[in-house]
C-alpha cells in the first residue's frame, strides 16, 4: 500500500495495491510510468468536485502539460468515517474533460 499526503482533507489517502492493479489495468497509460502525478494532484490539485455516482467521494483533479500532449489526471477518493476516518482511491484516469461533479473547491 501507498499513502500520500493531503492537505484538502486533512489527512493522508491510501492506495491499496489491488486499486493500483486495477489503475494499471483499465487506464496504462496513467500507471505505472505517472504514480507520480496521482500524489501530486492529491497534494495540489487545481479542483475537487463531488461525485455525482458515490456521495461520499470527490474527483482531485489537475492539469498537466507534458501528460498526453495537456490532459488532467483525475483522482477518486472516497471518504469513510465508520469503522474509522479512512480516505482510500478508488481509481484514477487521464481525461481532457472533466465531465462529472458539482464544484466543491477550485483554484483561483
Amino acid at each position: 500500500m501507498t499513502t500520500f499526503p493531503c492537505p484538502y482533507l486533512g489527512s493522508e489517502v491510501e492506495l491499496s495495491d489491488e486499486r493500483e492493479r486495477h489503475i494499471a489495468e483499465t487506464h496504462p497509460e496513467l500507471l505505472p510510468e505517472h504514480k507520480d502525478q496521482i500524489g501530486d494532484t492529491l497534494l495540489d490539485p487545481d479542483q475537487v468536485r463531488r461525485s455525482t455516482r458515490f456521495g461520499n467521494a470527490r474527483l482531485f483533479a489537475k492539469w498537466y502539460d507534458d501528460l498526453l500532449k495537456g490532459e488532467h489526471v483525475v483522482v477518486v477518493v472516497v471518504s469513510e468515517a465508520q469503522p474509522r476516518d479512512r480516505n482510500w482511491i478508488v481509481t484514477a484516469y487521464v481525461t481532457s474533460k472533466i465531465a462529472e461533479g458539482d464544484s466543491e473547491w477550485k483554484r483561483n
